[in-house]
């Protein structure tokens, strides 16, 4: 992961400043992403590296802290999220597999991805794998997060976009892989917003077909008692 890296994630430049250099800080950002507004989530790993008296994250602190003490830490007010207890469970359960199985290095993760070292991670696919294999990252998020990595943070394994899916390809704008400042994340709200637009329109038409099923065969079966 490349630092230096400015990213544009939470619209706050001391938040987005770590995301750019703490590949904890990212994965976290990414995890708290759901069911709030992206600068929201994006700025968490901020607000809780300054709850914990630091600039960063640290893994293995995180992972030991007090459960109860660390949900507290993510419901002072302003909340980290909408949901703080959770997300404080979900982010510790994420330390604690990074402490069990990259020794608490969230970068090891992607490490020696597309550097040509033979080091790491070799492919797309297999980085794919890792992120899934990450509390809290289903597919879909892990597919994010690579998009992000690769189009943002210079890691870029062989096969990285199409391991990626739909969020790799160039000129996108269907996430926070694509939001480089103010315009860009106009485009990617405006691509949510068609999305949920169509989702709806199909279960809308899913019930109606369903609905006509139903009286069809209601129909039918009072036609078929009256012989």
């Amino acid at each position: 992961m490349d630092v230096d890296v400015t990213l544009h994630l939470a619209q706050r430049p001391e938040a987005d400043e770590l995301l750019g250099r703490s590949p904890l800080a990212a994965l976290v950002g990414m995890l708290l992403d759901q069911q709030v507004p992206m600068e929201w989530a994006f700025a968490g790993p901020y607000t809780i590296a300054r709850r914990l008296g630091g600039d960063d994250l640290d893994a293995h602190e995180i992972a030991a802290y007090e459960p109860e003490a660390f949900a507290a830490l993510l419901s002072t007010k302003p909340a980290v999220h909408r949901y703080p207890g959770s997300m404080a469970k979900r982010i510790q359960q994420l330390c604690q597999y990074l402490v069990e199985h990259y020794d608490g290095d969230a970068a090891r993760v992607w490490e020696g991805a597309g550097t040509g070292t033979g080091a790491g991670v070799a492919t797309g696919a297999e980085l794919l794998r890792r992120l899934k294999e990450l509390p809290g990252f289903g597919t879909q998020k892990a597919q994010i997060f690579l998009a992000l990595l690769g189009k943002q943070l210079g890691v870029r394994p062989t096969g990285w976009r199409a391991a990626a899916g739909p969020y790799g390809e160039a000129g996108s704008f269907r996430s926070v892989a694509d939001i480089t400042g103010p315009e860009s994340l106009t485009k990617v709200r405006a691509h949510k917003q068609e999305m949920k637009a169509a989702a709806k329109a199909a279960a809308e038409t899913t019930a109606r077909a369903a609905k006509a099923t139903k009286s069809a065969e209601g129909a039918e079966g009072a036609k078929t008692s009256r012989k």
